[in-house]
């Protein structure tokens, strides 16, 4: 009976509240002045303005505080930010005379090649300033720079694309120059139909020529055969696939350079076989003098005037060519300006190298006592 009537007196949701709801807004005080509210606003019509706040008291007013003032009667503690100060003394700094290390400028500071100066004035790549001193082609030197054979004023460079000044010092590491000796230089009698280098049109590159079997037997040079020479091993200047004669192949780019470089001077002898109109034979007597003037001097190719070049009979056939440049197909062309029909083509001598008596087909190596 006791825990029936605690329960009856227990207030119920949804049941209206009297008695125990003035209880309670007796205990919480402004509190219950809220919650009538809320409740009514339920009941009747929705109110919009926002509750007032209770339940930890009344919020004092905020104190409203004195201007900010900027006068210098104010006591320091109560200065702010913005009041007038002096101005704080500057430090004082060193100067720079007396901070930096002195120089001796009786001795020549070295141009380290450091790539953040790789834009001063007068800079050359690397790479392009040992080609110009004839050390080695631009794509060896790519090469023993990659693999840290280079050093510059002492210090090892082992990055493409390095700036030096031209009197900065090079140095070869030993590897590099043991490398240099060990390229080959081949010399080979190319008959008609090889071409001298890529093979194009069904056409078989020169190269295929240098086998073991197709070494001529009268080489003295005493290099070994290896199959590491055929690496790298390029043309040094072209000869038409309808030519014949000698054809250089090197491993070595300073050779290169010195055979078909932009400032090559080393001559190349050739004798062709020519027609002239229908005379085939002693055209020497049917060809005028003064058109054998203009295969010396006087012609152009590509509008670019060719230089000086020296032309002879060899027989009444045959004309004698030695010419400094080598400009595509540039025996025939000149011929054909003057009306000559070339018959044959074959170079016999490149610089002090001399085709001799290398049978067509054949190949054989450079010795050392040999040079162009």
């Amino acid at each position: 009976m006791r825990r029936e009537r605690e329960a009856a007196d227990r207030p119920r949701f949804g049941s209206d509240r009297g008695e125990p709801q003035e209880r309670r807004s007796g205990d919480r005080g402004a509190r219950s002045d809220s919650t009538s509210r809320r409740f009514e606003s339920e009941r009747g019509e929705r109110s919009f303005a926002k509750p007032a706040k209770g339940g930890y008291g009344e919020r004092t007013e905020r104190r409203e505080r004195p201007a900010r003032g900027f006068d210098d009667t104010l006591p320091a503690a109560n200065r702010r930010f913005g009041d007038d100060r002096p101005a704080r003394a500057a430090k004082p700094r060193a100067s720079a005379s007396a901070t930096a290390r002195p120089v001796d400028t009786t001795i020549d500071t070295p141009h380290p090649p450091r790539r953040d100066r790789e834009d001063a004035p007068g800079m050359l790549r690397l790479s392009k300033l040992m080609s110009k001193l004839g050390l080695c082609s631009r794509r060896e030197a790519d090469e023993w720079i990659e693999k840290g054979w280079v050093m510059v004023d002492g210090e090892r460079v082992d990055t493409l694309g390095t700036k030096v000044f031209p009197d900065q010092r090079i140095d070869i590491d030993p590897a590099a120059e043991a490398f240099q000796s060990s390229q080959v230089t081949v010399i080979v009698h190319k008959p008609v139909g090889l071409v001298s280098g890529q093979a194009e049109d069904g056409y078989q590159p020169a190269i295929t020529l240098v086998t073991p079997e197709n070494r001529w037997e009268g080489d003295r040079s005493g290099v070994p055969f290896s199959a590491s020479h055929l690496r790298q091993l390029a043309p040094a200047g072209r000869l038409d696939i309808d030519s014949t004669g000698l054809l250089v192949l090197t491993q070595d780019g300073r050779i290169a350079k010195q055979l078909i470089g932009g400032h090559s001077d080393v001559d190349k002898e050739y004798l062709v076989r020519v027609a002239y109109g229908d005379h085939t034979v002693d055209v020497e007597s049917h060809f005028p003098a003064e058109k054998l003037a203009l295969l010396r001097h006087g012609l152009s190719l590509d509008d670019v005037a060719l230089k000086p070049a020296q032309v002879s009979w060899q027989n009444g056939e045959q004309l004698r060519f030695v010419l400094r440049e080598g400009k595509k197909r540039q025996i025939r062309r000149m011929c054909e300006l003057v009306g000559l029909e070339v018959v044959g083509l074959k170079r016999v001598r490149i610089g002090q190298v001399m085709l001799g008596a290398l049978p067509p087909g054949q190949w054989r190596y450079l010795s050392e006592d040999e040079s162009f």
